[in-house]
């Protein structure tokens, strides 16, 4: 299972990239206004940064919702780095840029998928990754996890090399639950990432080590 970040924070990326286990980044404009970014030229160097930082693949995302949009933006995002994974929305216009991206050789990432037939469309025209949302599903009180399951089904069932990116992962159980439903990919902050490191019995056992050791060299 890959693990990627969902931040535009330099420092939190880093902090994941030096752990060891980062396998990529993904953000959207929410995520670059909360750390104050703004304007296309900001927004631009500020992907690239990120491109800098880590050695796999950068989800950077659309702002159009026309297809003539979503292709030239696309195209100059892609253009930045090669780690670029082009970000388009879940619509009609979406699927035919993912066609279009997919055809010509450009990584992408199809967002804002909540249903399977979403995610079924999504694989025909050739996304790299499916975005399901896990969270934002539980927050209506439908199962995150369940929709993964059957996106992993659907895709086994054909052979589909779209690659489910679990995202709005809010926390470590999350991650584990869609580990065991076979998502390829999660995404989320780093707080999730950091949380699996946690167990009481870690802390009790590490303590009791260190004590025992403490008390052998005093002797």
């Amino acid at each position: 299972m890959k693990f990627f970040i969902d931040t535009a924070n330099l420092n939190d990326i880093r902090e994941a990239q030096d752990l060891g286990v980062l396998d990529g980044v993904t953000t959207n404009p929410s995520l670059m206004a909360k750390e104050g970014i703004s304007g296309k030229d900001n927004v631009l160097r500020h992907y690239k940064a990120i491109c800098d930082i880590v050695d796999g693949d950068v989800s950077a995302e659309v702002i159009a919702t026309d297809f003539e949009g979503m292709v030239r933006e696309g195209e100059e995002l892609a253009d930045l780095d090669d780690k670029i994974v082009v970000k388009i929305p879940m619509i009609k216009e979406g699927i035919k840029a993912l066609k279009y991206f997919s055809e010509r050789g450009i990584k992408t990432n199809c967002t804002l998928v909540f249903s399977a037939g979403q995610a079924l469309l999504a694989a025909k025209a050739g996304a790299t990754y499916v975005s399901p949302f896990v969270g934002r599903l539980d927050d209506i009180s439908f199962d995150g996890i369940e929709l993964i399951e059957q996106i992993r089904l659907i895709y086994d069932n054909y052979d589909f090399d779209t690659q489910i990116l679990a995202a709005s992962v809010r926390h470590s159980m999350h991650i584990i639950k869609c580990a065991e439903a076979g998502s390829d990919v999660m995404t989320g902050p780093l707080s999730a990432i950091l949380a699996l490191l946690k167990h009481p019995l870690t802390d009790s056992g590490l303590a009791t080590f260190l004590a025992d050791h403490a008390k052998s060299a005093n002797k």
